[in-house]
């Protein structure tokens, strides 16, 4: 642009060149006079609150924090098949009721001779539902993949079949007292 330009520019723009009312100094000083000093319960009350706001806000922080961390471990509790769809909460249902069913049939069981072979099943079961635990979590990550899937039912099935392997040891130890005490005449 020329020099020209510019001035016609100038010209063209209204700029508001009045000069303030007299005496307008004073009172912009007196103003911010007022303002700086104020009464004194004021500034006390802001001295007040401004630790109670950074400990507020220090609260808030880490509560938020906190449920990052907290918020992926409580969504993977809720992470399961029945999750998933309609077709995998059945399936879920099945296994669990199924299993709960061997367990409650294995309570009932429960006798000094078959003891340690129970025992030994709870602590297997205890096994396999760590590793439903870690699948719960793989799930989670993988964004519902179909092995995961396929890996937590082989979980319930293995359960279900140690289940019923130890329900048929039991059977077998109650036929040989059986047939070992028939033999006996009293």
């Amino acid at each position: 642009m020329k020099n020209n330009d510019v001035d016609n520019l100038f010209k063209e723009l209204d700029f508001d060149i009045e000069e303030p009312h007299s005496g307008h100094k004073e009172r912009f000083f007196k103003k911010l006079e007022n303002e700086t000093q104020g009464p004194e319960n004021k500034g006390n009350v802001r001295r007040l609150w401004a630790p109670v706001m950074g400990i507020a806000a220090s609260f808030l922080l880490a509560f938020f924090l906190l449920g990052e961390v907290i918020a992926p471990t409580a969504s993977a509790k809720n992470t399961d098949l029945a999750s998933i769809s309609p077709e995998m909460k059945q399936t879920q249902e099945f296994y669990t009721g199924l299993i709960q069913k061997e367990l409650n049939a294995l309570d009932a069981e429960k006798s000094p001779e078959t003891e340690i072979i129970i025992n030994d099943a709870l602590k297997q079961m205890e096994k396999l539902e760590q590793n439903y635990e870690g699948l719960r979590k793989d799930l989670l990550d993988s964004g519902k993949d179909n092995r995961v899937i396929h890996a937590m039912i082989q979980n319930f099935q293995q359960r279900i079949d140690l289940l019923n392997n130890v329900l048929t040891q039991i059977e077998n130890i109650k036929t040989l007292k059986n047939q070992n005490h028939e033999d006996n005449i009293i």
